[in-house]
């Protein structure tokens, strides 16, 4: 059983699975989902598109150069049918899957490394260009946060979102302030009474009913 390779993504086309298109020139393509097969026809660069073996081999995610991968290399070439050398063949498969395994892990490895401290980094940068739209803390809650963080053996920027907002929380509710403070107003009622209106910079701060109040005003006039 000949597992083919598809010609799009790269990835293993089966036997009776996927699509084969012919072209006028009598060269066959095989795909492996119609997925591959419409971005064929709309004659798409593979090593454009994200999903794709060739744009992850030339962004340098996957290896491409190693002994293993000679390996899969197909040779058409005939070999006269040998009990041994089939059983040798199947075994030599199953190590060098195993080695190439190894190897991709190790390579990963590699790839990843100090992805943590280049987060670090920009999220840093971020808070440090955007620091004007943070929330102040008080003495305590530094405080606090500094305790954990000794406690754990970090830095407090090193701390994340959720033990931060777990220290704000424990702190209690913040007061929201209205700058510009508030005006004091009078206002006559319908029935000849009086209501004093408390106005802030977010909106009027009454009774409930100032609303309907509104309304009667209105229809009186």
């Amino acid at each position: 059983m000949r597992i083919e390779t598809c010609y799009f993504c790269s990835r293993p086309a089966y036997p009776s699975k996927g699509i084969t298109f012919v072209r006028n020139d009598a060269r066959v393509f095989r795909f492996c989902r119609s997925k591959c097969h419409k971005n064929f026809k709309m004659k798409r660069n593979p090593r454009k598109l994200k999903w794709t073996k060739a744009f992850r081999k030339a962004a340098g995610k996957e290896m491409t150069v190693d002994s293993t991968l000679q390996l899969a290399a197909r040779r058409n070439v005939p070999v006269r049918y040998d009990r041994d050398l089939v059983a040798k063949t199947l075994k030599a498969m199953e190590r060098i899957s195993e080695i190439r395994t190894r190897r991709e892990r190790v390579f990963y490895k590699k790839r990843m490394a100090g992805k943590r401290a280049r987060e670090l980094a920009i999220a840093r940068k971020l808070v440090a260009e955007n620091e004007h739209l943070l929330p102040r803390l008080r003495g305590s809650e530094k405080r606090r946060l500094e305790e954990i963080a000794a406690e754990r053996g970090v830095a407090a920027e090193e701390l994340d979102a959720e033990t931060v907002e777990g220290v704000l929380k424990a702190g209690g509710k913040r007061n929201a302030k209205a700058f510009g403070g508030e005006v004091r107003r009078k206002r006559l009622l319908a029935d000849g009474g009086e209501e004093e209106i408390v106005e802030r910079v977010g909106g009027v701060v009454g009774d409930g009913d100032e609303d309907d109040d509104d309304m009667d005003d209105m229809d009186m006039d």
